[in-house]
């Protein structure tokens, strides 16, 4: 009989050495993807951001920025082959823990109307389309608009 072994999923809070990790994924997903000076402002304001691993190798981030009682989901990124396998939902789940135990009681976040599978796993999770943001993103055709979204914790 021989054993399957489960990978090694770890989470933990991002730093500046995962960055050229991170930017891998960042720039393999997106047209317009965030710059590392993003992701290190992120890291030296404060913000909560976090790495999820499996066996060693990174296939997640996210950054959320919170402060009085409300929190900011800025990013959260799967990579592309290992979108749609869960990843996506561990992580959020993870991110509404941080910001309840940081005294959030609301958390928002922006989305691409385009990227249909993260507003399904929004709306799996609770979160309800709250606002319109109009030509927020940048697009191959000009702008995107961005769905607002909000989860009461």
């Amino acid at each position: 009989m021989s054993a399957v072994l489960k990978p090694l999923l770890e989470l933990r809070p991002m730093t500046e050495a995962d960055l050229p990790a991170v930017m891998a994924i960042e720039n393999a997903i997106y047209a317009f993807p965030w710059t590392q000076g993003n992701f290190r402002d992120s890291l030296a304001a404060g913000y909560s951001c976090w790495i999820y691993a499996r066996d060693g190798g990174l296939i997640a981030y996210a950054v959320l920025m919170a402060g009085a009682d409300e929190a900011h989901l800025l990013n959260l990124s799967i990579a592309a082959n290992c979108q749609r396998q869960g990843h996506g939902s561990v992580l959020l789940l993870h991110l509404c823990e941080c910001a309840r135990a940081g005294g959030a009681r609301r958390i928002f976040l922006e989305v691409r109307p385009s990227n249909l599978a993260a507003v399904r796993l929004y709306e799996r999770h609770g979160f309800r389309l709250v606002g319109l943001r109009r030509d927020y993103y940048p697009a191959p055709a000009g702008r995107e608009d961005a769905l607002v979204f909000s989860l009461p914790l």
